[in-house]
């Protein structure tokens, strides 16, 4: 009796999920057709596919140059960020950890602005920027996993705190450079820490979209590691979880999103904190569930 009753609560929870997951579906469609649709030049719906047709029209140039890359880039931005959010939640066992927390974003940021501030974009040409970028937030991974796993151990708390100073420190540098830089310098870093969906290189969109799906390919293979960990590393050690390696590898895996996402895009903040909390409150902590939901 108890068995079948079991079997008819996880037959209501993945329909439940099959129910959630086409919700969001068709919420995602209906949010790409309204940013296809809307704007400075409205298109109309109908004439949508017609439009892509016209090559030579400026609606055709409206759509693939501009209204199609900013799609791509927050899709890929928001699914990564959030992603990066729901991994580091669970490897820290913490519900306000987020991509930022440990300074990555920092990292980035200071990057940017030490490139700016150097004049460096003006030579080097469109890529400084966010290559400058994710220098600044693999140094930032760099230094908190080096410090956090020192002698073969992943002491999780020592690796918040680390993650916090880096990005106190970082901002601190960052308001120096901003206060003795020039007017058009300021403006420069001032707009990309806002954030920005307006790329305009189109292999930068590319290259955080592969990013994106890459990672969400990894986690959902640790998945069930993931729900282990939630009970500790020790008893997920006991059900045969290698919870070292699963922690370097999702710590790693989330790090890079966040690193390659900011790069691009700049500093876009919450996503990665508010996003699980809402999955969350919908379909549970299960991580088989949390992964796809939260991109």
């Amino acid at each position: 009796m108890s068995s079948k009753i079991n079997q008819i609560r996880v037959q209501n929870r993945y329909l439940k999920w099959l129910l959630f997951t086409l919700v969001l579906t068709v919420l995602l469609v209906a949010a790409t057709l309204l940013s296809l649709t809307t704007g400075e030049a409205k298109i109309d719906l109908s004439n949508l596919i017609s439009v892509l047709r016209q090559q030579d029209s400026i609606e055709y140039y409206i759509l693939t140059q501009i209204r199609i890359p900013r799609i791509l880039l927050a899709f890929a931005t928001g699914g990564a960020l959030s992603l990066s959010g729901a991994l580091l939640q669970g490897i820290f066992r913490n519900p306000l950890v987020e991509p930022y927390t440990l300074g990555i974003s920092g990292g980035a940021a200071l990057g940017v602005a030490f490139t700016i501030v150097l004049g460096l974009h003006l030579t080097l040409g469109i890529y400084i920027l966010p290559l400058s970028g994710f220098i600044g937030a693999l140094l930032t991974i760099f230094i908190v996993g080096v410090l956090g796993f020192l002698r073969g151990n992943s002491d999780i708390n020592k690796m918040l705190l680390i993650g916090v100073m880096i990005s106190f420190i970082a901002s601190s540098i960052m308001m120096l450079l901003m206060s003795i830089t020039t007017a058009n310098n300021l403006h420069g870093i001032i707009f990309w820490i806002m954030g920005s969906l307006d790329e305009p290189n189109k292999n930068l969109i590319y290259t955080c979209l592969a990013a994106a799906i890459a990672g969400l390919l990894i986690s959902y293979l640790f998945a069930r590691p993931l729900n282990a960990l939630l009970l500790g590393e020790e008893k997920a050690n006991y059900l045969g979880i290698n919870s070292k390696a699963t922690i370097r590898i999702l710590f790693i895996t989330s790090s890079l999103l966040t690193g390659i996402c900011v790069s691009v895009a700049g500093v876009i903040g919450f996503v990665g904190l508010v996003i699980p909390h809402l999955i969350r409150l919908l379909v549970g902590s299960d991580y088989r569930f949390l992964i796809v939901g939260s991109f």
